[in-house]
């Protein structure tokens, strides 16, 4: 490959195989836009935290709006990680998303910040969001307030990315109750299958009850490290379960990168970072 993602770190065991030991599949480049709009809302879900979530979100966003698409994301993380890997002092804002989704008064252009990369904007979170689930708990339609306050500009974009917080408590719901799409990063490690099991019943669950158009996406295997046995036999259980579902990007472990991401800093020179590679971009803007 010549892309640079990380599918080439390690050669797959087979020359016609690519790391989840199927052929490749050849995804030509997405055609440039007429126009714009109105956006396809995408979860980015795991309730395991430290799956590379956060870091897959800046990542299709940045290649997707490197395509020449409008990306909105979306920080539904009380933790703010999302906004602190785009270099935003998240702490110190005084509107947030949890303003958008308590204070009717605050429209999402109040809210929303524009970022480094063209094409790409932000709505970003910080720890007020912690106490939004308790104020929404009493609200009528509480499971649709942020499909309520994002409604106004999806004719801008053409996709939105909602980085979800490691639960799937009421904040994770009003995500996926918005959401054409779930999108789930998963550590290649045994205990992850448990997890991934219960995420996709909730999704089924939203969608029978809160939101008939939701569906998984795909599920990117992330923290692969082909040298071991463990990784391989977890790739092929997936697979085995999930079939088509599992995006033929994988990412691999690295260590360096998430240190440099939570610190909202740049990689040193000559230091590739972990992204989602291209094809999975090209799949989503097809």
């Amino acid at each position: 490959m010549t892309d640079g993602s990380l599918d080439s770190d390690f050669p797959a065991d087979d020359g016609d195989l690519d790391l989840t030991g199927r052929p490749p599949k050849d995804i030509p480049e997405p055609k440039p836009l007429i126009s714009h709009g109105p956006a396809k809302v995408i979860a980015m879900c795991n309730q395991k935290g430290g799956v590379g979530k956060t870091t897959s979100t800046i990542n299709l966003g940045a290649a997707l709006a490197g395509y020449g698409r409008r990306v909105l994301l979306v920080d539904l993380d009380p933790q703010g990680a999302l906004s602190a890997g785009l270099g935003i002092a998240h702490h110190e804002l005084e509107t947030t998303v949890h303003n958008l989704l308590v204070e009717p008064r605050v429209s999402v252009d109040d809210v929303l910040m524009r970022t480094r990369v063209e094409g790409l904007d932000l709505i970003p979170s910080n720890i007020d969001l912690s106490a939004a689930e308790i104020q929404l708990v009493n609200e009528v339609g509480r499971e649709h307030s942020l499909a309520r306050a994002l409604h106004p500009v999806l004719d801008r974009y053409d996709y939105v990315l909602i980085d979800c917080q490691p639960s799937l408590g009421l904040l994770t719901v009003n995500a996926l109750a918005c959401s054409e799409g779930v999108v789930i990063p998963m550590e290649c490690a045994f205990f992850s299958l448990r997890g991934l099991a219960l995420l996709t019943d909730t999704v089924a669950k939203v969608r029978d009850r809160l939101n008939p158009k939701l569906a998984v996406s795909g599920i990117v295997i992330t923290m692969f490290d082909a040298r071991t046995l463990h990784a391989r036999e977890v790739m092929a259980r997936v697979i085995e379960v999930f079939g088509d579902q599992v995006f033929h990007t994988v990412i691999t472990r690295t260590v360096r990168f998430p240190e440099t991401s939570v610190a909202g800093s740049r990689s040193p020179p000559g230091h590739r970072s972990p992204r989602v590679p291209r094809r999975t971009s090209r799949w989503l803007a097809r």
